[in-house]
């Protein structure tokens, strides 16, 4: 865990965070909300809920698990539930952190891509895992929202691997799949890391309650540390 000066900075940050204080990253953004609403008193993860016709919606013990953890290890105060928003709505601006996962095909609207673009450059972070189905799908889609960037290998030395537990080398492995090695891959607004992506290590699924995947106890432990460090960084820049 990191040094209690640099927790103790984190838990500032996240203060400004949820009472407002932090600034937003744009200002006019197409029409769109132009600031996330941070004055909830508990941090929410949202689920996304996307088109194409993929699962979305599952594995819903994954933010309540994880929002339990990061009560137990750290000083942010959670709701651990489920709550999911629809990226066709506005009331994404309500939640500073989406959580999108799934099996298969995703769709975005161009409608739907200026929305999650204008989210993201407003100071919203979205974290997106790979559920074994995804990948090829979603990288198409979030060249329509950042159509001037490609998705960039964030490097080991990278803060979100360090910020609340250490992870020296990067993401854990969370599930086999294809045996390839986990890679982290981010989207940036303004300089900030706003789009996280984790493929070919599954932490959500480590996130779920023990009996849906039968995950060793150290293989869960690990997805939800580094579950906890994106939310810590998410709040944190």
């Amino acid at each position: 865990m990191v040094a209690r000066s640099n927790k103790f900075l984190f838990l500032v940050l996240t203060a400004l965070w949820i009472t407002g204080d932090a600034p937003n990253a744009f200002a006019q953004n197409g029409g769109f909300p132009t600031s996330i609403n941070k004055s909830a008193s508990q941090f929410r993860i949202a689920r996304l809920k996307y088109a194409g016709g993929s699962d979305w919606y599952n594995g819903q013990t994954e933010e309540a698990n994880l929002l339990t953890f990061i009560r137990k290890n750290s000083n942010i105060d959670v709701a651990p539930e489920y709550t999911w928003v629809d990226l066709s709505s506005d009331d994404i601006f309500n939640y500073p952190f989406l959580f999108m996962t799934g099996h298969g095909n995703v769709d975005f609207s161009p409608t739907e891509a200026k929305r999650l673009r204008a989210y993201c450059d407003a100071g919203g972070f979205l974290y997106i895992d790979d559920d074994y189905g995804l990948d090829k799908s979603i990288r198409v889609q979030l060249k329509k929202v950042f159509p001037e960037q490609d998705l960039a290998e964030l490097p080991f030395s990278h803060g979100i691997y360090h910020c609340h537990f250490d992870f020296p080398h990067g993401l854990p492995k969370i599930h086999q799949h294809d045996g390839l090695p986990p890679q982290g891959f981010g989207l940036f607004s303004n300089g900030r890391l706003s789009v996280f992506y984790t493929y070919q290590t599954n932490p959500s699924d480590g996130w779920d309650d023990a009996e849906v995947h039968e995950d060793p106890v150290e293989k869960r432990q690990e997805a939800l540390r580094i579950g906890t460090n994106i939310v810590v960084w998410a709040l944190g820049h």
